[in-house]
């Protein structure tokens, strides 16, 4: 059985890279993304999140993501009817850091930049544009073939929680991000690997 695993692990090894220079390497490179939902009292967000990235090594991806969001938050009076609505659309981006500590399960950090246009309707007040930082802190679930391709779900928070993120309902509360993308990577791997270290 130990030799059976040193055999496989150099199996794995080889088809990680091509090259074993240390450099980079072009089937490292993938591309992908993924759509978001959020939800709370009276709120609702949807998004896309396309991203280009590279896995560093067996364990961890790194790279750069793009944000196009849609929000709307109801209002409501004591009595509960609906005093107005205001809705938004933002835009922006950031990078992303996702470790993998066991080959099904990541942790993700992603620090971005959006600016978002508020808009009202029941009330008269005009349109108004803010940007804001966020930072958003994820657990998710996937599978991860470096070389090939992956899919993934997950959920996450804005850990800073600026009153203009758009991961923030209007009373100042972040809500629930729940995401699940794909990626494919440029240069598909051609060997084929064993099935039981598959990420």
């Amino acid at each position: 059985m130990s030799a059976n695993a040193l055999y496989a692990q150099h199996v794995y090894d080889n088809n990680y890279s091509d090259n074993n220079d240390g450099g980079f390497k072009k089937e490292n490179v993938f591309i992908g993304g993924a759509i978001s939902l959020g939800f709370a009292s009276g709120s609702f967000a949807a998004g896309a999140n396309p991203e280009i990235g590279y896995s560093v090594a067996q364990w961890l991806d790194a790279g750069l993501v793009f944000n196009i969001n849609y929000y709307s938050q109801t209002y409501y009076n004591y009595d509960g009817s609906t005093a107005y609505k205001a809705s938004n659309f933002n835009y922006g981006g950031g990078a992303f850091l996702r470790a993998y500590p066991v080959p099904f399960l990541f942790l993700s950090i992603q620090p971005e930049y959006n600016w978002t246009n508020f808009s009202y309707k029941d009330i008269d007040a005009p349109s108004q544009t803010y940007n804001a930082a966020s930072l958003i802190g994820a657990i998710g679930y996937g599978q991860r073939i470096v070389g090939q391709g992956s899919y993934f779900f997950s959920i996450g928070l804005d850990l800073l929680a600026n009153k203009y993120s758009p991961y923030v309902d209007g009373y100042g509360h972040a809500y629930p991000i729940i995401r699940g993308g794909f990626d494919i990577y440029l240069k598909p791997s051609k060997k084929p690997r064993p099935s039981g270290l598959q990420l």
